[in-house]
């Protein structure tokens, strides 16, 4: 991936290539600014300089997100950004286990009191809010180091509408190419990547109507499935009923799963109108595109699935060349707790947290690089610190945690900001 520049005065420059940000840092013309996304300042200011235009594009996800910076049909950085929505739900849950079972112990009965808990205009869950501030954290961040003069987002995966009713938008858009991308890509969703009657995955997959089109069936989402090849001709125009006669468990499955409605679609669809709002805060243009196209766009071009170059296939595109070989792989770890004690599986409090933070000089969640010389953990480890008084550290690194690691073998890489790093 292409280096970030600043200038002198902090003024983003156009990103260049790691030799050339190898030769400045040589010579003493740049410096390091920052590690994670790594970006060098440069030590004499530059007059007047000429930049040019990069789009910032995004592709929400449910757990992961991609982020690619293009300049014009360049890819010049890429992430693959992972959420903690998952973990926020599951921590929220055990809170609140734990202060019901507390006050189920300590207090009497009392009716429950409803008048305190509106929420406000637009209110969003806490995992679905901290997916679209991580987000937009990585937006102003990406901002400050590259002169970003747009931004492309992903704003739908699947449009609900034009899905239940394709002549929504004339007959072109129902027979041309993109309505079957868009179809195509809810369905492999909808079914897991898997045939629907025998479960088979990474085998091409077609499009079948439970209820057969001779018989009454409709083009409806609601009446079709992915199958394999094999199933889809030994179906051929059966009745489901009559086809999976001797397996009433799988037909059960199937005619359940085909009538769900599309609210797991409509929720992804929620988050991503918020997330479309906050980003025309900030002031930029913000192009938007669906998931369908994003897909017609990669294929067209034989590019592997992955988050980061879906990001890079957000909206209009014609070409691109890739310039990225690995992404950077960023992991939202938060910011810590203010737990003051931990509690067993029971809830019953067993140990202390200490409230100072800070720790010979280090705190939770920095990035370290620890050389040890001597003893039985002769080594060196780089990873997220866990610090504790007794300057004893643990090191996550990619291998596993060390334990143990006496802080005066560490040094600083990078300063905690609730995310951990990858190449």
């Amino acid at each position: 991936m292409r280096v970030f520049v600043l200038n002198k005065n902090r003024q983003p420059l156009d990103p260049c290539k790691p030799a050339r940000a190898r030769i400045l840092l040589s010579v003493g013309k740049a410096k390091v600014y920052r590690r994670y996304p790594f970006t060098i300042i440069l030590t004499e200011e530059v007059k007047q300089p000429i930049t040019h235009d990069h789009q910032l594009k995004i592709d929400p996800g449910a757990k992961i997100s991609g982020l690619a910076i293009v300049q014009g049909k360049r890819v010049i950085w890429g992430s693959e950004l992972t959420h903690r929505g998952f973990q926020i739900q599951e921590a929220l849950t055990s809170r609140r286990q734990l202060r019901r079972s507390r006050r189920n112990r300590k207090t009497r009965y009392r009716k429950p009191r409803f008048l305190n808990r509106t929420r406000s205009k637009g209110w969003l869950a806490p995992s679905l809010t901290s997916r679209v501030q991580n987000i937009l954290t990585w937006v102003k961040k990406l901002s400050r180091f590259c002169p970003v003069t747009g931004i492309s987002q992903e704003l739908v995966r699947f449009d609900t509408q034009k899905l239940q009713n394709p002549e929504i938008s004339g007959i072109e858009y129902q027979q041309g190419t993109l309505y079957g991308y868009e179809l195509r890509e809810y369905l492999l969703e909808k079914w897991n990547r898997k045939c629907a009657y025998c479960g088979v995955a990474g085998t091409q997959l077609e499009i079948e109507h439970i209820k057969p089109l001779s018989k009454g069936g409709s083009n409806r989402v609601s009446n079709l499935a992915i199958a394999c090849r094999r199933c889809n001709q030994a179906k051929s125009n059966q009745d489901i009923e009559l086809f999976l006669s001797k397996k009433p468990s799988i037909l059960k499955r199937i005619l359940s799963q085909a009538k769900r409605s599309l609210a797991d679609a409509a929720s992804v669809n929620t988050t991503r109108w918020k997330l479309y709002h906050v980003l025309k805060s900030i002031g930029l243009p913000v192009e938007v595109g669906s998931g369908g196209l994003t897909k017609f766009n990669r294929c067209r071009q034989s590019l592997p699935k992955t988050h980061w170059l879906d990001a890079a296939n957000v909206g209009k595109v014609e070409t691109l060349i890739i310039e990225v070989t690995l992404p950077l792989a960023i992991s939202a770890k938060g910011h810590g707790t203010r737990q003051l004690c931990r509690t067993n599986k029971y809830g019953f409090p067993t140990r202390h947290c200490s409230r100072i933070k800070f720790h010979k000089g280090f705190q939770t969640g920095d990035i370290v690089r620890a050389v040890v010389t001597k003893g039985k953990k002769i080594g060196t480890y780089v990873g997220r610190v866990a610090t504790r008084k007794s300057g004893s550290f643990n090191i996550s690194t990619k291998s596993g945690l060390v334990q143990g690691i006496s802080h005066k073998y560490c040094k600083f890489i990078h300063r905690k900001d609730g995310y951990a790093y990858a190449n």
